[in-house]
């Protein structure tokens, strides 16, 4: 397995980067439309933010999910059990944001959504027949208006060296829902589990995009887009001493659109948030 990177404005894009993700569960495009000065800009100012004592008026609230998550309180991938090191904040329009970060962050929040709806098309567009004829509504509709799209953005602390035994930045996962949309993020880590077992690095250029199948159009697609496994691998040498920011957009279909037989997105959802333990 190869992870390739496809330009985004080429004719052949569309399909060239469906066979990726149906093959990898991975597509990695360059050349895309979201602005990358503002995805700069809003890794300084949220680094900034996570440095600060001001995270911590913002504490999540358990029942929303929206939020500043602290590392003390931190994610534990399914079949592990030692949280992942990292801290992060959970980004909704309807939710808590830090007035100063409120614009940029929304403004992407917003490019995001209508870059991956295209995705979206692109997927259903060269599904085979017998795949799509799975799918309960077209793809990009499934998030029309959904209230359940989640922007995270992801502070990696510097390295101590005192870390808990076994514990890594993200340790290996699968994602929940329908896409995931990452900018590449400012430091390498991201590694993906090839179907021979094989961990592979995902490019990581600044100005790359990188998109994963999650496991709701898994099961939407009766296994025909693979939910690949991937985790956050920890730095060496001199990176220890460095962050690391990422700004993952989980795409969510709205709570009532049915995934297949056996699940809504809401079934679903819940199922695996309990899995994970944050609710």
């Amino acid at each position: 397995m190869k992870l390739e990177t496809i330009d985004f404005r080429a004719a052949d894009a569309p399909q060239r980067f469906v066979e990726s993700l149906h093959h990898t569960g991975f597509g990695v495009l360059s050349n895309h439309p979201i602005a990358q000065q503002l995805v700069q800009e809003i890794y300084q100012e949220w680094q900034a933010f996570f440095l600060s004592e001001a995270k911590e008026q913002y504490l999540f609230n358990p029942s929303t999910q929206d939020g500043f998550f602290p590392s003390r309180i931190s994610e534990t991938a399914k079949g592990y059990s030692v949280k992942d090191i990292k801290e992060y904040f959970h980004v909704y329009p309807w939710g808590q944001i830090p007035p100063e970060l409120k614009t940029k962050i929304l403004d992407y929040y917003q490019q995001a959504n209508a870059f991956a709806a295209q995705l979206l098309d692109w997927v259903e567009r060269y599904s085979p027949t017998a795949v799509a004829a799975n799918y309960s509504e077209p793809l990009s509709q499934m998030i029309k208006d959904s209230q359940k799209t989640l922007l995270r953005v992801l502070h990696y602390p510097p390295m101590t060296g005192n870390e808990t035994p076994g514990a890594i930045r993200a340790a290996a996962h699968e994602d929940i829902n329908l896409l995931t949309v990452l900018p590449a993020a400012n430091e390498p880590g991201l590694q993906v589990k090839s179907l021979e077992g094989e961990w592979l690095d995902v490019p990581s250029d600044f100005g790359n995009i990188i998109i994963n199948i999650g496991d709701m159009l898994q099961e939407a697609s009766d296994g025909y887009f693979p939910s690949t496994t991937h985790r956050v691998i920890n730095p060496k040498g001199a990176d220890m001493a460095k962050s690391r920011i990422s700004l993952p957009l989980f795409l969510h279909p709205r709570p009532e659109v049915v995934l297949s037989e056996r699940y809504t997105a809401d079934s679903y959802l819940l199922e695996r948030l309990r899995e994970l333990g944050v609710i």
